[in-house]
């Protein structure tokens, strides 16, 4: 049995990949599987209360979405329990003591949340060269968010832009953070690594049409939901790899031996379309680099 502890809401298209990694070492759920899932719809205080409820039901192993914010409470309520994570940097918040050997009960993928956001951030001020601003979006609930501030503002600092901060932890101060974007000038918007923006995608689209402001994400997936821009790992292959794992821990495999998976491809996915809406237009040097053009 499986015990999948998820940080939002489900995604059906997702949880599809992860199904076709399972299957790909023979695991169907409802034949010779079975999943217990927990989702905190956003509310991260709600994971050590769930991660303990998996425990208790005596599941074979566990499986993490949402980075630290779900990987620490489970590696909090077992520490025997197999835990197959999707992360940041997995070495840096104590879960693992290196990505070739994890030691402990933790590995899975780490979708190396401390390289990509700078590279957004000079991404995005490429693409809106005359932004002095870039304003940040964080959800301070998420324990990545400190060290991902700081990488952020060092390569601001290198380029001379000046990056207010945005906190926001739920739907409403999602809202409140565009709202204070013309009060901070700011000329672009990066949004944050953060399982709930995620799952708020379509909200973020909306506000950022609304607010006329260009906006650089984390999937591809909220570029195809008709936001302008993001850069990232595919998400649905870190899913079909969360299930490669998870079912060769059934098959025996030990945590402490699989190596900690990185992405290997990187997506540049941009929207013409949400582009002109905004008036914006897309430098050649990024149309050269970009995976996907929406047209």
């Amino acid at each position: 049995m499986i015990g999948f502890l998820g940080s939002t809401s489900p995604n059906e298209l997702l949880l599809a990949a992860f199904h076709q990694g399972l299957s790909e070492n023979g695991y169907v759920d409802g034949k010779n599987l079975a999943i217990e899932y927990r989702w905190a719809e956003g509310q991260y205080n709600r994971l050590p209360a769930l991660a303990a409820d998996l425990v208790g039901r005596k599941v074979d192993v566990i499986v993490t979405l949402g980075g630290g914010s779900s990987a620490l409470p489970a590696k909090g309520a077992t520490s025997t329990i197999p835990i197959v994570s999707v992360g940041g940097d997995l070495v840096a918040a104590g879960l693992i003591t290196s990505l070739a050997r994890p030691g402990g009960n933790l590995t899975g993928i780490s979708i190396m949340n401390t390289e990509l956001p700078p590279k957004r951030l000079e991404l995005l001020s490429e693409l809106v060269p005359n932004a002095g601003v870039i304003a940040l979006l964080v959800n301070p609930d998420n324990p990545g968010a400190e060290p991902m501030m700081r990488d952020v503002q060092e390569a601001a600092r290198s380029k001379g832009l000046q990056l207010p901060i945005l906190r926001a932890s739920t739907v409403g101060e999602i809202d409140a953070a565009f709202a204070s974007l013309g009060h901070l000038r700011a000329g672009a918007l990066l949004v944050g690594n953060d399982p709930f923006f995620a799952s708020r995608r379509d909200q973020l689209v909306a506000l950022a049409s609304r607010h006329a402001v260009p906006a650089m994400h984390e999937w591809r997936e909220t570029v195809e939901a008709g936001g302008l821009i993001a850069y990232g790992p595919s998400l649905a292959g870190v899913y079909r790899q969360l299930g490669i794992y998870a079912g060769k821990i059934l098959k025996g495999a030990k945590p402490a031996d699989l190596p900690v998976q990185q992405p290997t491809t990187f997506e540049l996915v941009v929207n013409l379309k949400t582009a002109k809406a905004l008036g914006l237009t897309v430098p050649p040097s990024i149309l050269a680099r970009a995976d996907e053009v929406i047209e």
